[in-house]
């Protein structure tokens, strides 16, 4: 499997653009249940399975994880976000070329449930109770709000001007 210089480009810049979203928002205060915030990168690791294909969006997601753990993570933390962005990005390839383009929100909901999900599986391993699995009922709710927020952002992007940019 061989990547093109115009995919390794786009996932750099997809990075960057990841990166930095994702370091703004850390700026913002979390909600008081478990860490709740919008994930607004996650429309950039959408955006990249639409533009380009779901190896650009797992790179670029890994490579996220790793670079944002590296300025402003600890092992646990990183533990966290490779979980969840991993049920996450696995739950949204399922979805992504089987729902109409109208329905990217719906995929991306669907990957805002999984992402708490791989989290409170993180933090039943970690303290080795399953006390955490009390929270995901708020989580899944937030799940579903952040992520049709998200998602509704990402398929703005697709049916607007930039999907002329698209990369077979």
């Amino acid at each position: 499997m061989k990547l093109s210089a115009k995919k390794i480009t786009l996932v750099g810049v997809l990075t960057a653009v990841s990166l930095t979203i994702y370091m703004v928002e850390a700026q913002f205060p979390t909600a008081p249940i478990g860490g709740i915030k919008l994930g607004l990168a996650n429309v950039v690791t959408l955006a990249a399975m639409l533009f380009a294909d779901r190896l650009c969006a797992g790179i670029m997601l890994l490579l996220r994880i790793i670079l944002a753990s590296a300025f402003y993570g600890t092992l646990v933390s990183f533990a966290f976000s490779v979980t969840g962005g991993l049920f996450a990005y696995l739950a949204m390839c399922l979805l992504i070329n089987r729902l109409d383009k109208k329905q990217i929100w719906a995929v991306s909901v669907t990957g805002g449930i999984f992402h708490n999900i791989g989290q409170i599986s993180v933090a039943c391993f970690i303290t080795g109770q399953g006390v955490a699995a009390a929270l995901l009922p708020y989580l899944i709710i937030s799940g579903i709000a952040t992520g049709l927020f998200t998602g509704l952002l990402a398929q703005r992007l697709w049916f607007s001007p930039l999907q002329k940019f698209k990369i077979n």
